[in-house]
């Protein structure tokens, strides 16, 4: 499992790598930009029951760590959809569906008609 460290405290939010690595290309790109959002999850089964969000900014540090030496294989729709996600007033949630590849060792594409964010989202990975 992967984790992201949120501003000073030593508690990381435990994610799945593949989960992260989405979230960390709509953070950094939202970031990159100087917009604010939130971020928003259930909590794991080793904490309380409940849910937290905290809010991004880019005043604020962030360090995401994963298990694999290796980054996962991107899927521009979900980024997409998440990027649009962060821009709601909803936020950000880490409780979406992250679908396996089909193809571990085919390089991720663009759809031919991708928007102009999905590839921007795409070359911050």
């Amino acid at each position: 499992m992967a984790k992201l460290f949120y501003g000073t405290t030593t508690e990381p939010i435990t994610v799945d790598d593949r989960m992260l690595a989405h979230v960390k290309v709509v953070v950094a790109t939202k970031l990159r930009r100087g917009e604010s959002f939130t971020l928003s999850w259930v909590h794991g089964p080793d904490q309380p029951v409940g849910r937290s969000t905290i809010w991004l900014q880019p005043s604020i540090p962030l360090r995401f760590v994963f298990d694999s030496e290796q980054p996962e294989a991107l899927d521009q729709n979900l980024l997409k959809r998440m990027a649009n996600d962060a821009n709601s007033s909803r936020g950000l949630s880490l409780d979406i569906a992250v679908d396996e590849p089909a193809a571990a060792s085919a390089p991720a594409r663009p759809a031919p008609q991708a928007s102009k964010a999905a590839r921007s989202l795409a070359r911050a990975a």
